[in-house]
């Protein structure tokens, strides 16, 4: 079984509320079938341009203060929007005669101090192992020390990880994996290959390596030391046909993480 991250950047344009790359999606899942149903895939999305608006708007992320009332609205608004964008993904794996199904984040996991503390993943074993594509995503959860929060796909993924033992984890991106320091620059490298320590390094030396550790790669790094405890770990550029099918076969694609 393989686990799958769709960020949101790939599947949406962040800068765009509400947009959609639907020619991305259709690439991913036309992919995705060459290799169905001889391999099983579980697929997390992030929130893109869906859910970030409403939980930024209504500040999720501070939990059941200030006005309450407005909260538990903001909260139920963040979560429809991104069941929004979870139909939008599942209609054109469906197109494609690929069996997704949606499975609600919110409704499996708990949080506290901005882990996961619980999940029920009973469900989705019985599902992949009856031939289902089960597709989670980025959402509110409840919330155990301050009443709701935001889960993200991340998060979820990792919690996969560590519970049903994937043999790869891939994570997808707009960039081309993981780079020496930001990959705007002129002469950023990608690093084909890395290790725990290099990882550590890399979260402790910000200056030196460019990445902005408080924000989402410096998250799939922290999430990446953990998975690759269990499965091996890709970073490969999601926008780029064939990457996907690379990964999958354990070519050479992307930044792998070695342990």
């Amino acid at each position: 079984m393989i686990i799958i991250k769709l960020g949101g950047s790939v599947i949406s344009d962040k800068t765009v509320p509400y947009s959609f790359n639907r020619e991305v999606l259709e690439n991913i899942a036309e992919e995705l079938s060459r290799f169905y149903p001889e391999e099983s895939f579980i697929l997390v999305h992030g929130g893109g341009s869906f859910g970030h608006p409403n939980a930024r708007k209504y500040r999720i992320r501070e939990g059941l203060t200030g006005d309450v009332e407005r909260k538990r609205i903001g909260f139920s608004k963040t979560h429809q929007a991104m069941l929004k964008l979870n139909d939008l993904i599942i209609q054109v794996f469906l197109e494609k005669r690929l069996p997704a199904y949606s499975v609600s984040s919110s409704s499996m996991f708990l949080i506290e101090n901005g882990h996961v503390v619980y999940g029920d993943v009973e469900v989705l074993r019985k599902l992949f192992e009856n031939g289902f594509i089960p597709i989670l995503f980025g959402d509110t959860a409840i919330a155990l020390d301050k009443g709701i929060d935001i889960l993200s796909g991340d998060q979820i993924v990792s919690y996969l990880a560590k519970m049903l033992k994937p043999s790869k984890v891939i994570f997808m991106m707009d960039v081309d994996g993981i780079y020496d320091r930001n990959p705007k620059e002129k002469d950023a490298k990608l690093i084909e290959e890395l290790n725990a320590e290099e990882i550590r390094h890399l979260l402790k030396s910000p200056e030196s390596a460019g990445i902005d550790v408080t924000g989402g790669i410096g998250n799939k790094l922290r999430e990446a030391l953990k998975i690759a405890k269990h499965s091996e770990v890709y970073f490969i550029n999601g926008k780029v046909r064939g990457n996907l099918s690379r990964a999958i076969r354990g070519e050479k694609v992307g930044t792998r993480l070695r342990f």
